[in-house]
């Protein structure tokens, strides 16, 4: 019996494509910082907990 090594299959480059899309900065459009988004979204829950509560809406 001959003694071969089993040969694997190459994987699939799966990050290329992501990485030359997120590398494109030709995007215009606004730009908010990822605080700025959290906070309104929790200012937001927080009117909305406060209006249920006062008003009883």
């Amino acid at each position: 019996m001959s003694s071969k090594k089993k040969k694997d299959a190459p994987l699939p480059a799966s990050s290329a494509g992501l990485m030359r899309f997120f590398e494109d900065e030709t995007q215009t459009g606004v730009k908010v910082r990822p605080e700025i988004v959290i906070a309104l979204s929790l200012s937001l829950i927080l009117v909305s907990i406060l209006l249920r509560v006062f008003l009883k809406i």
